[in-house]
């Protein structure tokens, strides 16, 4: 055996966690299996009202980009051999979900700074800043993204009540640089994924006005 293959390698979707000012990798996450669809919607962002002949034909900034997708997690493998993941016996899959759950809570240390800000008599609290996420699925696809929605629906435990199997369901927008604004470390990668598509249309094949029907315009 020569342990050659000629399988290709299979790249994982997943999200990674960015320090917005430093641009640091906090974490990354792969998810464990790859789901068989993606659904992507885009709101038109037009200029103006409906009816309104002088801004009918502008757009006011990137339509808005909404992702979602369902993904499994499951360690059933990996507790016939419990040598390779220790903590599979021990916690199940709460790890995982639990990496994937601190995404959309503030951390605790920023909510007891807070609660001792206020404490001290602080009128006004910004929020914490969040860690940029960003969405991976291939190489045109890096986007700085906002989780609006997050299910779990826990399928499988184990003796001590530790989930083993889960479905995971995940809405996401895209940020653009109308979230962002263009000095954000995001907006960055907005811009490449645009420009990205922008080439990606150039080598989209031209249709002929015959296979339309048509001979012209006007």
């Amino acid at each position: 055996m020569t342990g050659y293959s000629r399988s290709p390698r299979l790249i994982k979707g997943g999200i990674l966690l960015v320090d917005p000012a430093s641009g640091v990798l906090r974490r990354a996450i792969a998810l464990q299996y790859n789901p068989d669809t993606l659904t992507r919607s885009l709101a038109v962002q037009a200029a103006g009202s409906e009816g309104d002949r002088l801004e009918a034909m502008r757009l006011k900034g990137p339509p808005t980009e909404t992702i979602r997708l369902d993904a499994e997690i499951d360690t059933t493998d990996q507790l016939e051999f419990p040598g390779q993941n220790p903590d599979a016996g021990r916690l199940g899959i709460h790890p995982q979900l639990a990496a994937l759950e601190t995404i959309v809570y503030p951390s605790s240390a920023s909510l007891q700074s807070a609660y001792s800000s206020a404490q001290a008599g602080t009128l006004e609290i910004a929020a914490a800043e969040s860690a940029l996420t960003l969405f991976i699925w291939g190489k045109t696809r890096v986007l700085p993204v906002r989780i609006t929605d997050f299910s779990i629906t826990e399928e499988a435990f184990d003796p001590n009540l530790n989930p083993i199997r889960a479905k995971i369901s995940l809405g996401m927008r895209v940020l653009s640089v109308s979230d962002l604004g263009f000095s954000h470390k995001g907006s960055g990668l907005f811009m490449a994924y645009l420009r990205g598509k922008e080439q990606l249309a150039q080598r989209s094949p031209g249709a002929a006005l015959s296979a339309l029907g048509i001979g012209g315009i006007g």
